[in-house]
């Protein structure tokens, strides 16, 4: 398969896992929305509201780091500097995904 193909492929791939985790974050946005502080840690602590807003992280990442992608490749045109874009857009990424999920699990 050819690599754009597969990249293709991800980007939808991922954008459909991210449907049910994205009605499940609205539907507990929502009921959160009033809640007072103790009641929003409380939710945070829950094992399960951890697995799945981790989960929830690391397939936004994957997504908007693929989408992020195309957008350099269609408006890049130097492969260097697209080269070199592509990797710190995947550094950060990686990065800001892991402290994200390392401040949920301290919680």
């Amino acid at each position: 398969m050819i690599r754009a193909t597969k990249k293709w492929l991800s980007i939808k791939i991922t954008s459909g896992i991210l449907i049910p985790f994205m009605v499940w974050f609205i539907l507990n946005l929502v009921g959160i929305l009033d809640a007072n502080n103790s009641q929003f840690v409380l939710f945070l602590e829950s094992f399960s509201t951890k697995i799945i807003f981790t989960l929830f992280l690391i397939f936004a990442s994957i997504f908007y780091t693929l989408t992020i992608s195309e957008v350099f490749e269609d408006y890049i045109s130097n492969f260097k500097l697209k080269n070199a874009a592509n990797r710190l857009l995947v550094f950060f990424s990686i990065i800001v995904t892991l402290i994200l999920i390392t401040f949920l699990f301290k919680i």
